[in-house]
């Protein structure tokens, strides 16, 4: 593939991710949730922080750092990924991931002053932090980005 294909799913997943937040937002009231099964639930809320909803209850300026923070690591990832040799594809792979779910969670920043958050896991009283879609591409872009580097 070609670095623009790795840019193309890129685009891809940050539309996948900003059109389920929209829905969300759209068809769900703030904190309101639909149970789906024992274990998985949509609810909606607003993360004002990072992961976990660090920083969260603070005055407003972790919208800004979290902001230029998601917008260097985005620009680092592009550079990152122009220099990575089209040969790495499970490397470009795992770089495109990171950089959709730090996009899409930085648009949400931008436009709302929070990311809107849906995907519920719990098990009996143990409950996941809620997240979307962006921080899935994260997690798993994170752990291929890993197994590439234990692949070596």
């Amino acid at each position: 593939m070609t670095l623009s294909k790795y840019y193309g799913i890129a685009i891809t997943l940050i539309l996948l991710d900003q059109l389920s937040k929209i829905f969300v937002a759209n068809t769900m009231e703030f904190q309101s949730s639909i149970i789906v099964t024992e274990f998985f639930s949509w609810h909606h809320v607003r993360n004002y922080g990072a992961a976990f909803s660090f920083l969260a209850d603070q005055g407003g300026w972790q919208r800004y750092f979290f902001a230029g923070l998601s917008f260097i690591a985005s620009i680092a990832l592009i550079v990152w990924m122009k220099k990575t040799s089209s040969t790495k594809k499970f490397e470009l792979l795992a770089l495109s991931l990171i950089l959709a779910g730090a996009v899409g969670n930085l648009i949400d920043r931008v436009v709302y002053g929070f990311v809107i958050d849906f995907i519920d896991l719990h098990y009996q009283d143990f409950y996941w932090p809620v997240f979307n879609v962006a921080d899935i591409t994260i997690s798993v872009g994170v752990a291929l980005l890993l197994l590439s580097e234990f692949k070596k």
